[in-house]
């Protein structure tokens, strides 16, 4: 990889951010595409968040994505926003543009992507559970809200979490059902879904319970797991056990990768050479 004076900077902003699979990625689809441009991770604590965003115009940097724990407190700093953006209330992506900073979401957009693309699956007139309320979960629901789902159904471990985004949905967004449901009302809404989410950590360490009863599942379920490491969680075990579809995580941040990426060149990404580049880091990261 060429880097001289004209090379272009773009990054990653969070804390820890020291197991992220994005440079890789996107580092490959530059010298795919022959760009002169370069990803790299900016590990910003907390106090510097501000003068890290402040920075961008100044050291001419393209534009950065957000990630944990920064996606919300960033929308403070910036100087417009997309509607995803405004919707989610939070920002993954950041574009610099004539020194000024716009934040956009790919989220939800990246998530529905990897439906259509991972598992041919359609989610318009469709029933979803989503089994947590945070902000995974927030771009998720709505980037399914905006596609057309018949009914989102939202649980979380804090029932208010869950009331309060189902509220927001049905506020912002008409022709879609949406319900939060404590645990005792899931059953019903398992058997009558089209597609389950886990957008909750469980399932990242070994000994994590499952996110749902496995009793819940059945064949006729798309079971989605937002992790991807590791990339078969208990929860996805048992419903290829009992002959569910399942995804995890890796398309949903192949494809919102993706969409930053032509935000910032606007060049179409190289879609398999990313995934390629994804899978050979997993792969290192998990050996």
């Amino acid at each position: 990889m060429k880097i001289d004076g004209e090379t272009k900077v773009v990054g990653l902003i969070g804390y820890p951010i020291g197991h992220t699979l994005s440079p890789a990625m996107h580092n490959r689809a530059f010298e795919y595409l022959d760009l002169n441009y370069l990803y790299l991770p900016f590990p910003v604590k907390e106090s510097n968040l501000k003068e890290a965003l402040r920075a961008l115009p100044a050291l001419s940097v393209v534009g950065v994505n957000v990630t944990l724990p920064y996606k919300e407190r960033v929308l403070e700093y910036l100087d417009e926003v997309s509607e995803e953006a405004e919707l989610t209330q939070a920002v993954n992506t950041i574009l610099v543009k004539d020194s000024r900073l716009i934040g956009y979401n790919t989220d939800g957009k990246g998530f529905v992507t990897s439906l259509k693309k991972g598992a041919e699956f359609n989610p318009r007139d469709k029933k979803v559970v989503i089994i947590g309320a945070g902000g995974a979960s927030r771009a998720v629901s709505i980037g399914l809200a905006k596609e057309g789902v018949e009914k989102i159904t939202l649980i979380d471990i804090v029932f208010n979490k869950a009331q309060s985004l189902a509220s927001h949905i049905a506020k912002n967004i008409s022709k879609v059902e949406v319900a939060a449901v404590k645990e005792e009302g899931l059953g019903k809404e398992v058997r009558e879904a089209d597609i389950l989410i886990n957008a909750t950590p469980l399932g990242m360490k070994p000994d994590d319970s499952l996110p749902i009863d496995p009793k819940l599942l059945h064949p006729n379920l798309l079971v989605y797991d937002l992790i991807y490491n590791p990339s078969k969680t208990k929860l996805l075990s048992e419903a290829e056990r009992i002959g569910a579809k399942t995804l995890n995580g890796i398309g949903m941040l192949l494809y919102q990768g993706a969409l930053a990426f032509t935000i910032w060149t606007g060049r179409e990404a190289p879609i398999e050479v990313m995934a390629r580049a994804l899978k050979e880091e997993l792969k290192t990261q998990v050996s």
